[in-house]
């Protein structure tokens, strides 16, 4: 249809959304600063094209003239970005649309005729709706609107049936892929439209739309029944057909109750022996861990704090077997082995192989660090624990206890621990945890160790509260059997 004034008809196809376009095109007309030498003239009837498939929108000059040295434009409800322009003898893709790019070619075979064709590509279900083919030569310009009827057709209907309903059987209908919105049906076998119990149509995420139709079938009615689907544009349309036999509708039989009474007990035993095998695996586990634990305490060691590694924060006991972070600064030597601004402390002893084990008392305290380090560590600036870094180390943070591997690993606690045992097996490249409270494992570091190892101690920040409380060193039961040595 051309651009004249009205552009459109009170019968005209295109879609009653198209105000916005006949106030584009209204204004290009009450514009014009010349009359125009030329009409633009495009189908009078709407194109169609298929969804991923192409569309030819056609529109020429009359009378005939060459469009080489024209701007000719393609556009939809704004001017720019356009569909695709072509302008001083070549296209220009700097002011095409994002969702048309690669996707549009203008055909200019005949533009010497004043005959142009725009083609679209992997047609969309947004490509539907109106378009304004335009011509601009020298300060004379001239358009026409043509629209495109996308549609798609969607997948055969697929039959299910889910169950009894109502005294009958519930069969659902459902096939997707669909452009415009599809219309569904239900028919007998003489062709006859039968009442759904329910219909839903819903947009897929590409534009596209699926249906689901479903229907009660019940013995007395007709038993084989057919689905159909189609949408207004199409001639065609798909539909499967279903069968429902006498054994799917619902009989009272006693086999049918033995076999209820049956599942039912089924539904009680089977989660009360998956609970027994349950507690008895988690009491398995429970009494390993409290073996691997007994075998650990038979490698313990009496260990002390190094005051040379202490940051000036914090104070040890005469004993070295307290720590705890103070109210003040001490003023101490700044030697290269001493941790600051990392307010932790090293143990005195440092193993280069063997078996350690040692304990320690984090009572009611809500934050501490406790674990190993290599000794060649950096004691100056801010650290990252990790194993990489050479730290083997489990926090308690915010009530929240990790392994500090790389990213940190949550540890399940059930009890809270007020007491911490640590086991190192150098050989091994083990660094275990463990919760004396209940005597359960917490966590295992799996490494390859190389130079000495230092316990490492942190007792938390804090002016007053739980955690003003010091980590204590404790020593470990003699009935554990003392220290064995490597």
């Amino acid at each position: 249809m051309t651009g004249k004034v009205p552009l459109f008809s009170p019968g005209s196809t295109v879609s009653s959304a198209l105000p916005g376009y006949v106030a584009l095109c209204l204004a290009l007309q009450v514009h014009r600063l010349v009359s125009a030498q030329f009409t633009v003239t495009g189908p009078d009837h709407p194109v169609t094209a298929s969804v991923g498939g192409e569309a030819i929108l056609p529109c020429h000059l009359s009378p005939r003239m060459s469009a080489e040295n024209m701007e000719v434009r393609w556009f939809r409800s704004q001017f720019s970005p356009a569909v695709h322009l072509y302008r001083d003898g070549q296209d220009q893709y700097g002011e095409q649309m994002l969702e048309y790019q690669e996707r549009t070619e203008l055909l200019k075979d005949n533009i010497t005729n004043g005959r142009v064709s725009l083609r679209i590509r992997h047609i969309r279900p947004s490509d539907n709706g109106p378009y304004v083919c335009f011509f601009q030569s020298g300060v004379s310009y001239e358009n026409a609107i043509l629209e495109l009827q996308v549609e798609g057709l969607g997948s055969a209907p697929v039959i299910s049936v889910e169950g009894h309903q109502d005294g009958g059987i519930r069969v659902v209908c459902r096939s997707a892929g669909w452009y415009p919105e599809p219309k569904a049906q239900w028919r007998d076998l003489q062709g006859q439209i039968l009442p759904s119990y329910s219909e839903k149509i819903s947009p897929e995420a590409n534009g596209l739309f699926q249906t689901e139709i479903a229907i009660v079938i019940t013995e007395e009615s007709n038993q084989k029944v057919s689905c159909s689907v189609r949408t207004p544009r199409l001639n065609q349309e798909r539909e499967s057909a279903i069968s429902i036999t006498e054994l799917f509708f619902p009989r009272v039989s006693p086999w049918m109750v033995a076999l209820g009474v049956i599942l039912a007990l089924l539904a009680v035993l089977i989660p009360l022996a998956s609970y027994c095998f349950w507690r008895q695996h988690r009491a398995k586990d429970k009494l390993q861990a409290e073996l691997r634990w007994r075998r650990a305490q038979l490698y313990s060691v009496d260990m002390t704090l190094d005051p040379d590694t202490a940051n000036p924060w914090l104070v040890l006991s005469e004993d070295r077997k307290c720590v705890r972070y103070g109210v003040t600064r001490q003023d101490l030597p700044n030697n290269p082995e001493r941790f600051d601004p990392c307010v932790c402390v090293l143990g005195a002893e440092g193993f280069a192989g063997g078996r350690r084990y040692w304990e320690v008392k984090v009572g009611d305290k809500t934050r501490w660090n406790l674990g190993v380090c290599r000794e060649s560590v950096s004691r100056k600036g801010q650290v990252t624990l990790t194993p990489g870094n050479g730290y083997w180390v489990v926090w308690l943070r915010d009530g929240e206890y990790e392994a500090l591997t790389s990213p940190p690993t949550p540890l399940p606690v059930s009890v809270r621990p007020s007491r911490v045992g640590i086991f190192l097996d150098y050989e091994a490249g083990e660094v275990s945890f463990y919760n004396l409270t209940d005597r359960s494992h917490l966590f295992t570091f799996t490494d390859t160790f190389s130079g000495t190892l230092r316990p490492y101690f942190y007792p938390g920040l804090s002016t007053g509260g739980e955690n003003a409380a010091p980590l204590i060193i404790c020593p470990v039961p003699a009935e554990a059997g003392g220290n064995l040595g490597p």
